[in-house]
């Protein structure tokens, strides 16, 4: 097997990965990402213990157990740059061997579970319900660094979604990857469901004006019109597509859960956003201890 060199997989001094210094044996194979380091510790209170705890920059990491099972929660930090480190290097923790700086033969898949929260993007999904992504469509350019395939129907609203939008003129191109239908299938009650577009930012990205003009003023809009088939976006943020993209292309089961904590049609804001999070944390617990 060919050997990774030192410059493209960094290893420091107590044999972890570079970023999230985390070592092979700290990481559980059921992993929930969240965006907020504080909220690490918001998802590990529920467990019944904690045998690690890691902290390197926003990269904070639990590992511990509810019951039998065995999990990690670990902080992301915001955007789908901070999901390139995070999705590589969790694959690698499994998938490379440090020692020999090999690709394994025998490949692990990892369950990856993201808890954020998001702005809703249609009038009847209000603030504080849950959505669970069947897609994540990016504006963000990741992972077009990557040779990314699509199957057909992923193609075919990929092109309408670029001739709806206009969005590939002047900003990007845009990818599409669904969820993992295995764990989707236990995220049905009490949860909406659609497409989550992934933004690279917060403000312009996502339509909002301070004291910036906006070069595609009419995006929410389009956003919201947009439909192909029984798809429809339904809310955005600004991870969900990197994390799906790169989960389908390194083979790990990947669905990303969020709080509504924004509309953006009725433009209102979660008076609770804590309170939303909270109950989706113990919500995605309970399934993840009975599945």
């Amino acid at each position: 097997m060919q050997r990774i060199a030192e410059s493209e997989l960094i290893i420091n001094s107590r044999g972890a990965i570079y970023h999230l210094d985390v070592r092979p044996e700290e990481l559980a194979k059921s992993i929930i990402t969240v965006g907020d380091p504080d909220r690490v510790k918001e998802v590990s209170k529920h467990f019944d213990s904690i045998e690690i705890k890691r902290q390197y920059r926003e990269f904070i990491t639990h590992t511990g157990y509810i019951g039998k099972k065995r999990l990690t929660v670990i902080s992301t930090g915001i955007g789908t740059d901070n999901i390139d480190i995070v999705l590589n290097e969790l694959d690698a923790l499994v998938n490379i061997d440090f020692e020999t700086r090999s690709v394994r033969e025998q490949l692990t898949t990892l369950q990856i579970i993201r808890i954020g929260t998001s702005g809703s993007l249609q009038k009847d999904i209000p603030v504080d319900s849950f959505l669970a992504s069947t897609h994540g469509l990016g504006i963000d350019n990741l992972l077009n660094f990557y040779r990314n395939t699509q199957n057909e129907e992923d193609k075919q609203l990929l092109h309408s979604f670029i001739t709806h939008t206009q969005l590939h003129n002047s900003i990007s191109y845009p990818y599409i990857n669904s969820c993992s239908a295995s764990l989707m299938k236990h995220f049905v009650k009490n949860f909406h469901h659609g497409i989550t577009v992934t933004c690279p930012g917060f403000y312009g990205p996502q339509g909002r004006v301070l004291r910036l003009g906006l070069s595609n003023p009419a995006l929410i809009d389009r956003l919201t019109d947009f439909s192909f088939g029984q798809h429809r976006i339904t809310n955005f943020e600004m991870e969900t597509a990197a994390i799906y993209g790169l989960g389908k292309m390194l083979g790990h089961h990947c669905l990303s859960l969020s709080a509504i904590v924004a509309n953006r049609i009725h433009r209102n804001f979660s008076k609770d956003g804590n309170a939303a999070i909270e109950k989706l944390i113990k919500e995605t617990l309970n399934v993840i201890n009975n599945s």
